[in-house]
């Protein structure tokens, strides 16, 4: 059984507040896109979880284990499977990479095991996991609010093609949100009119609401993002942002010609891992 694991960007990434239980209160707008990890579920005589990559765990320390340990505890299932990822999604890249797998493991072991379970239910299932498991359950394009968890779905944005581009430096999202300061902040996305927008299909409304307030944090740790977003901006993008904690950047083309221009201009400037893709609909997952 295959399931597809679909990277998500952040159009918007703001920070409220700090919660009584640690987290961060977040305000943000998820949207996924067609880069995408492969999951096989295959019967086995007890459990494993094997990656194609060596700086991806294998076995207990994987998220995928444990989705599949938590779906088989709560419905009573024996975890006799074997779960093999092909990875595509950059690692630790603010790309939800680590989430999307376990949210598929969920969806896939639903299928596996015949549980019948909505939607819904594996999105409550899928926030004790972590706060982006849950909209990778459906993806699309949702408002996301509390830690992460309480999603909202949104109209779909419209389909833009865009070039991801992450230098070869790992963030950790503990990290990012430990070091982030209110007063570093300097520009804050408006994520109500960027709502506003998306209902719309307004595209361009949507750009001049974007905005993602980690980049005071990981810009200021790793001066290539800002190099990677001022060259992608020079060649015709029409937004650049980073996305989630970083270090991975993103830009907006009207075209994939114009895209792959982006990224052949990025590789001869850069040594980092360079993908163009395009956003999804929720139908499209």
């Amino acid at each position: 059984m295959l399931e597809k694991a679909f990277a998500k960007i952040n159009l918007g990434l703001d920070i409220v507040g700090k919660r009584p239980d640690g987290y961060h209160e977040v305000n943000m707008v998820m949207q996924s896109i067609a880069l995408a990890d492969e999951i096989e579920i295959l019967p086995a005589e007890q459990i494993s979880v094997t990656t194609d990559k060596a700086d991806i765990p294998d076995g207990q320390e994987n998220l995928a284990w444990k989705a599949a340990m938590l779906m088989a505890e709560k419905y009573g299932q024996n975890p006799n499977v074997q779960i093999r990822i092909r990875k595509k999604i950059f690692s630790a890249a603010g790309l939800a990479g680590g989430s999307a797998d376990a949210a598929a493991v969920l969806r896939g072991l639903n299928r596996f095991w015949q549980l019948g379970l909505s939607a819904e239910e594996l999105e409550a299932l899928a926030a004790e996991l972590g706060s982006d498991v849950p909209f990778c359950i459906r993806g699309g394009t949702a408002a996301a609010t509390g830690r992460g968890e309480i999603l909202e779905p949104l109209a779909d944005m419209p389909e833009t093609w865009l070039v991801l581009a992450k230098p070869r430096v790992s963030v950790s999202t503990a990290w990012a949100y430990q070091n982030f300061r209110n007063e570093d902040v300097t520009a804050r996305p408006d994520i109500t009119a960027m709502k506003t927008a998306i209902k719309s299909s307004d595209k361009q409304g949507i750009i001049a609401c974007m905005g993602n307030v980690l980049e005071s944090v990981t810009c200021k740790a790793y001066a290539e993002i800002d190099a990677i977003k001022e060259i992608m901006l020079a060649n015709g993008a029409e937004i650049s942002l980073m996305s989630g904690s970083g270090p991975t950047v993103f830009c907006f083309v009207d075209s994939e010609a114009g895209g792959k221009h982006i990224a052949a201009v990025l590789r001869k400037n850069f040594a980092i891992d360079i993908e163009l893709t395009k956003t999804l609909r929720r139908n499209d997952l």
